[in-house]
């Protein structure tokens, strides 16, 4: 014991033995001793000695720590002591090491131990039983030991705890430890765990990760806590990034609204803290994780809605026109919002809509623009408005328009900046980087959209005082042929490639200027440095777009007479090798691995991506072209023709299809109908059949029942009398029910007269109302009145029109005297016979409304006496449906009384041989009729009882 103290204190007596010596004595006494006092002891030296001594203790008592590990449960003291020694000698220590060397012999010996530890996997599952132990000084180190573990050998550590049953859960638990230390601890750990195995991550999304994070993430206070919130956010980022199930989960879970009060910066942004700085960097990032456009189109959607949705995109967009936000947070926000709104229109259109906060509102996509052809603004905020802008436009054919008519005459205002005079301004200054983001700005708003190519052809430039506008394109061109740098020109080239692509109008207006094909030519064939190979590849790429692309407008620059020149001047071998420059250049293939522009340095932004699609996409076919000839070409022509033919032949082959499934699905439709309808009855039928069987299982039992009395009379002749009692009680309830079955049929008898007598009633009024309404005669007589009233009015009529006329004559001859001024008797005759026949009219007149109101009561009356017909009819048809059911069940009735007869003769039978086999045997048997008397006997008896 006093060895003990004396390595720990440091005291020294005689000679000090070496370190090695020393672990030696403590090893042994590790392993021999038998009190716990002694082995704590020990292992608490080796603790202390395990950092100086690091490679000794590793060497010669791991064995007899793990055993320590496996054997002394009971002691969390030496457990923790334990734990602790394997940490200090596993654990690759940084801040000791100060040299390269020194730091590199560490961590081979960290791996050296490591892979000692590991050799046997219950090791792992040995720590992963210690972390359930609550004891601090066993827990924290226990988690401390497996993070090492997992840093120097992680593949098999996580392979280990994967197959562990319930390993994953424990060091969940870990998140949940109400200390501190633990928990961020914790955190480290399932850091290294999530690392690189999708499988484990998949686990701790499911044992609700996410909630737990996000909460100690709210606990700690967002983006101004500390580093536990770095180590969240880094967690998160492990579990989410590379993993579309997760990725779905956090969005199906509303995770990511919980997200948005992360953004919530106030309008005082002054003085952020480098952790504050670290934390919203990170918060970026796992926004876009979830939007980033290596995921599939079908989860970034969803995604991008609900940021908009709930609010996160407007938070983004406020730190974005915000001031006093740091450089490389706006640049990462630019970033985030760009792939938020990439390829959704609705987020399109409301980052459209952001206005920067100044005197007048600019919006937003103005703002960031300035900043992007601004060569003071850091190169690589440069890039990510530039990012911005090709996500905004990226599948967007509104924002093309409304970028390019920005350019338009009948658009420009002179009193605001446009995007269009921005990108202009770009496309022409001096600064060669402002060149070529303008260029491939410009270029993305021509993307796939063959009607801005053709409006931003009617673009005109006025380049100086006293010369006439120019176009846009032609300003291009000359730009290119003044020899500025290489960057401009690549920019410019990229422009004019993506703008005539799949444009013959484009195509035939660059050929227009005479002088763009002898420059092409010109570029191409010279044998120029390294630098300027890629200006060829482009040349060559130009000129074969406007070979493939031609239309043949024009008579001097037809497809074959370009080819003949590219043969004569150039050579189509050496054409071909031009072209293939652009492919075999070293930044084409890292330009079109990503859609965000991500370069070292400003010398290097030469490639686009959507670009480097655009020449994938055409480098062959302008390979062919060229080497066609006017025969093959011509060959092509028919054969697309036909194909044409074939198209139209097959698409009204589909439209019939169609028409055959949408008939198909009408007699599927109506086969179900049927099926249901089928099955319906067949439920009917078995609902019948069940019925049928109750009635066959009521007759059974009531036949059982009688032969049981038969075969209870036949075996025993002892119990005679006693059977003849029971038999008499059956012979009574039989004729009970005999009796009841009778007065159901004389009821069922009575009811069908009934119904008989009611249907022969509305038979004869039936009868009776179809002799008065609608009987041959009266029916013939009401007609024969009608025409003769209809005759009647019509003659009334023409009278009345007759009448009419002789007193319009009169009233002009009237008229003609008035006007001549002449009197006579003529005309106090004609007074008085217009008088007359006036009178005569409205007699008549009268006389014809009364026969019209006649006619209509009739019409009325028959109408309704044809009605009470009708329903008379019907009434009778239902009756006799109903008399039909009713003799259905009297028949039945009958088919069940005659039954019962038939039943009630045998038992009569059976009951007489029983009594002549009982006077056969001498037994005293009454009959029937002395038992009838007896029964009148005893009624009287209680009758005269009764009246005493």
């Amino acid at each position: 014991m006093n060895f003990f103290i004396g390595v720990i204190s440091g005291q020294s007596a005689g000679p000090q033995p070496s370190g090695a010596e020393t672990i030696q004595k403590l090893c042994d006494r590790v392993a021999s001793s038998t009190l716990l006092e002694d082995r704590r002891d020990a292992v608490r030296a080796l603790k202390s000695l395990s950092k100086k001594y690091r490679m000794e203790v590793g060497t010669q008592a791991m064995e007899n720590l793990i055993h320590i590990l496996q054997t002394d449960r009971s002691d969390s003291e030496i457990l923790g002591y334990a734990l602790d020694t394997l940490y200090n000698i596993i654990c690759n220590d940084e801040e000791e090491e100060q040299d390269e060397n020194a730091q590199k012999q560490a961590d081979d010996l960290g791996a050296q131990f490591t892979e000692t530890f590991l050799q046997d996997p219950e090791h792992v599952t040995l720590l992963l039983s210690l972390l359930e132990e609550f004891d601090f000084h066993v827990r924290w180190p226990g988690v401390k030991l497996l993070t090492a573990l997992l840093k120097n050998q992680g593949t098999q550590v996580q392979g280990v705890i994967l197959v562990s049953p319930m390993g994953v859960s424990r060091l969940m638990d870990l998140l949940a430890d109400s200390r501190e230390v633990i928990r961020n601890d914790g955190l480290l750990l399932l850091q290294q765990l999530t690392k690189s195995n999708a499988a484990i991550q998949k686990i701790v999304a499911f044992e609700n990760a996410f909630e737990r994070l996000l909460d100690i993430i709210m606990e700690e206070g967002s983006s101004d806590g500390g580093i536990v919130v770095e180590d969240c956010l880094l967690l998160l980022l492990n579990l989410l990034k590379n993993n579309s199930s997760n990725q779905n989960f956090f969005k199906e879970g509303s995770y990511i609204q919980k997200m948005k009060p992360w953004f919530e910066v106030g309008d005082d942004n002054s003085g952020w803290s480098a952790q504050k700085v670290t934390n919203l960097h990170l918060m970026l990032q796992l926004v876009r994780v979830m939007v980033s456009p290596v995921n599939s189109p079908g989860a970034t959607a969803s995604c991008q809605k609900s940021m908009y949705q709930c609010g996160l995109l407007h938070q983004l967009c406020t730190i974005l026109m915000a001031t006093g936000v740091p450089a490389d947070i706006l640049t990462e926000t630019i970033n985030t919002v760009s792939e938020v709104i990439r390829g959704s229109q609705t987020n399109q259109d409301y980052f459209a809509s952001v206005n920067a906060p100044s005197n007048p509102p600019r919006p937003a996509i103005v703002v960031l623009l300035m900043s992007m052809v601004n060569e003071r603004q850091p190169f690589v905020l440069r890039c990510a408005v530039l990012y911005c802008f090709q996500c905004f436009l990226y599948k967007n054919q509104k924002g093309q328009g409304e970028i390019v008519a920005t350019l338009l005459p009948s658009t420009i205002d002179a009193n605001s900046i446009s995007a269009g005079q921005l990108l202009c301004g770009g496309l022409f200054s001096a600064d060669s980087l402002s060149n070529w983001c303008a260029a491939v700005a410009l270029a993305h708003a021509l993307q796939d959209n063959l009607l801005q190519k053709e409006q931003l052809l009617r673009v005109q430039l006025a380049t100086s005082l006293g010369k006439p506008p120019v176009s846009l394109l032609q300003q291009c061109t000359n730009i290119l042929s003044q020899g500025s740098k290489v960057q401009t020109r690549v920019g410019l080239l990229m422009l004019l490639c993506t703008w005539i692509s799949n444009c013959p109008i484009a195509v035939t207006h660059f050929l227009h200027n005479q002088e763009n094909v002898p420059f092409l030519t010109a570029q191409i064939s010279e044998n120029l440095g390294e630098d300027e190979r890629l200006v060829q590849g482009l040349c060559a790429l130009l000129l074969g777009i406007c070979i493939y692309y031609n239309d043949n407008s024009l008579e001097n620059y037809t497809k074959e007479k370009l080819k003949q020149l590219i043969e004569k001047r150039i050579g189509k071998e050496n054409f071909v090798e031009k072209l293939g420059f652009i492919t075999k250049h070293e930044l084409y293939s890292r330009a079109a691995q990503k859609p965000q522009p991500i370069f070292p340095s400003p010398e290097q932004m030469l490639f686009d991506h959507e670009f480097t699609r655009l020449v994938k996409e055409l480098e062959g076919v302008i390979t062919k072209a060229v080497h066609k000839s006017s025969e093959e070409e011509k060959k092509e022509e028919e054969v697309k023709k036909t194909l044409e033919q074939h198209d139209n032949i097959v698409t009204q082959y589909k439209e019939l299809i169609r028409e055959q499934d949408a008939q198909i699905k009408e007699l599927k439709e109506q086969a179900a109908s049927m099926s249901s309808q089928t099955e319906q009855m067949q439920t009917t039928i078995t609902q019948q059949i069940s019925q049928i069987q109750q009635h066959k299982d009521q007759y059974n039992i009531l036949k059982l029942k009688l032969g049981k009395d038969t075969q209870s009379q036949a075996n025993s002749q002892g119990d005679g009398s006693q059977m003849n009692g029971l038999q008499s009680e059956e012979l009574t309830q039989l004729r009970e029910e005999v009796e009841e079955l009778r007065k159901q049929h004389t009821l069922l008898q009575t009811q069908l007269g009934d119904k008989d007598t009611l249907i022969n009633s509305l038979r004869s009024e039936a009868a009776q109302t179809a002799e008065g309404t609608a009987g041959g005669s009266d029916n013939t007589q009401l007609r024969e009145e009608l025409e003769v009233l209809r005759s009647r009015v019509e003659s009334q009529l023409a009278e009345i029109s007759q009448l009419k006329t002789e007193k319009q004559e009169l009233l002009s001859r009237d008229e003609a005297g008035t006007l001549n001024a002449v009197p006579s008797h003529e005309s106090s005759a004609d007074t008085a016979k217009m008088a007359e026949l006036e009178s005569r009219l409205a007699a008549q007149m009268s006389e014809a409304e009364r026969l019209k109101e006649e006619a209509r009561s009739l019409s009325q009356g028959r109408a309704d006496l044809e009605q009470e017909l009708a329903s008379a009819t019907s009434t009778v048809a239902i009756l006799q449906t109903e008399q039909t059911k009713l003799q259905t069940e009297v028949q039945d009735s009958k088919k069940e009384q005659d039954d019962l007869l038939m039943l009630l003769a045998d038992q009569d039978q059976k009951i007489t041989s029983l009594r002549q086999r009982l006077k056969l045997l001498g037994e005293p048997v009454e009959d029937e009729d002395d038992l009838d008397a007896r029964d009148v006997t005893d009624d009287d008896d209680d009758e005269d009882e009764e009246d005493d």
